[in-house]
């Protein structure tokens, strides 16, 4: 089977353990679906594997499934633990655990502090921006799509908005506006602050200069778009106040910073190229790489000692 058999369009609800498969019909949208797919890629992999190769491949696929259910394992374990401490206050609730799969209103009331005037003003504004599609008929949208070539390529030339050179920056076609169909507005802003705030790890990413690279590498662009759109949902932004503790501890760091989220963006670019290195992964496995990464963060917004995003582990991967 040729690369070009495979090539499709792959909804992001892969990232919530979903398969949903299907040719993309919709016109321009606001945040909802980010696709990834149908990038051009030579078939060049049409060697073998030798039986060796296909046994280690199942070892580590073996050793990547113990680690994850260890994980989980204490993850289950440290929200039993915060269920006895903070749960309903009857003995069942102090003793056995919940279940987990469930809802139970009243952790999560608990669990919801109150949000300060400066919080809930931070809130709707990021929720604002999360309503903007990208028109490719708005000036200050197209001009946000030529600062991001001027960052990206300084010394080169600018194309027009239709050109084949956006494929170098990781478009999916001549047309970058085609691909924010899922990711709104705020994807490409995202790309523009971290190119303006970290410029040296944005051009890293950007040129794939870490680490030994696969032969058929995620696209930059759209992967930003997707990562925008698992940000969205991990942190539980599109509902009226977030109820996911990564999405309670983020108002908190959105108190601290107003820009959190974009700062959280970038971290989860790198966090993202990080674990697609350890992975040895390849373009049909970046919605795996997103899963992980989603996983880390969460893990990491969950530690007590972090009082803003710059307090992230992750963090530290960024240079400026």
């Amino acid at each position: 089977m040729t690369s070009r058999t495979l090539r499709r369009r792959l909804h992001h609800g892969d990232v919530d353990g979903k398969r949903r498969e299907h040719l993309d019909t919709s016109g321009v949208g606001g945040l909802d679906e980010p696709l990834l797919g149908d990038y051009s890629y030579d078939d060049r992999h049409s060697e073998e594997c030798t039986i060796a190769d296909v046994w280690d491949d199942e070892r580590k696929k073996e050793q990547l499934h113990w680690a994850l259910l260890f994980s989980q394992l204490i993850a289950q374990w440290a929200q039993w633990l915060a269920n006895i401490v903070i749960g309903s206050g009857t003995l069942i609730g102090r003793f056995l655990p919940f279940n987990f799969g469930a809802r139970n209103e009243h952790f999560d009331k608990l669990l919801l502090p109150s949000l300060s005037p400066l919080q809930e003003e931070r809130l709707r504004k990021l929720q604002l921006r999360l309503q903007i599609p990208f028109d490719r008929s708005h000036v200050e949208h197209q001009d946000a799509l030529k600062q991001l070539w001027r960052l990206a390529y300084p010394e080169r030339e600018l194309p027009s908005l239709k050109s084949e050179l956006w494929k170098e920056m990781g478009w999916q076609g001549s047309d970058p506006s085609t691909d924010f169909r899922g990711g709104g507005y705020i994807s490409l802003e995202n790309l523009i602050y971290f190119a303006k705030t970290y410029p040296e790890a944005f051009q890293s990413l950007l040129h794939k200069r870490n680490g030994n690279r696969s032969e058929w590498e995620y696209p930059f662009a759209v992967a930003g778009i997707n990562i925008s759109f698992m940000l969205v949902q991990m942190l539980d932004l599109q509902s009226g106040k977030p109820t996911t503790l990564a999405g309670v501890r983020f108002l908190e760091l959105l108190g601290q910073d107003e820009m959190a989220f974009d700062t959280l963006f970038c971290v989860a670019f790198q966090m993202m190229d990080a674990q697609w290195l350890a992975k040895r992964a390849s373009y049909m496995e970046f919605n795996d790489v997103l899963k992980s990464t989603r996983m880390q963060l969460e893990r990491e917004l969950a530690l007590e000692d972090v009082a803003s995003v710059k307090d992230l582990p992750a963090y530290n991967m960024l240079k400026r």
